[in-house]
């Protein structure tokens, strides 16, 4: 799907690959969009990993596992890329905690917001995969 022989699909991994934050769009049960900023690491290929709160998020995908991530862009409407996917969650996963790709992104981060691994691990408890299903951009 992620073809990064060209300039878009070399765009998209370096957004997957660098990027801090992407916006997850869940669906809600009255079928309206849930957008809400997360950390996430890729796998190289066709899917991400995110460590969720227990809450609205996990009950909404759980529901109807359609979501979308959207990148910020350049702030001028161009740099667009959006993926859809299929959310689950990833009972094979490591706990954030013990998930090394993960740790070696967002260690910083855990401590700039004042968390060790252990208590962000137990507050983000739940592993997600989302696979991607299509993208498109610009």
């Amino acid at each position: 799907m992620i073809d990064q022989s060209t300039d878009f699909g070399a765009r998209v991994a370096r957004h997957l690959r660098d990027d801090v934050v992407v916006w997850l769009t869940t669906v809600t049960p009255a079928g309206g969009p849930l957008p809400a900023p997360v950390w996430f690491v890729w796998d190289g290929a066709e899917s991400v990993r995110v460590h969720s709160l227990d809450g609205a998020r996990v009950r909404n995908l759980e529901a109807n596992p359609r979501v979308s991530l959207n990148f910020a862009g350049d702030g001028r409407g161009g740099d667009i890329v959006v993926l859809s996917g299929r959310a689950a969650v990833d009972r094979t996963a490591p706990a954030a905690d013990r998930d090394e790709p993960y740790l070696e992104k967002y260690a910083s981060h855990i401590a700039r917001i004042g968390q060790t691994p252990e208590t962000f691990a137990r507050q983000y408890s739940v592993p997600l995969r989302i696979s991607f299903t299509r993208l498109r951009g610009h």
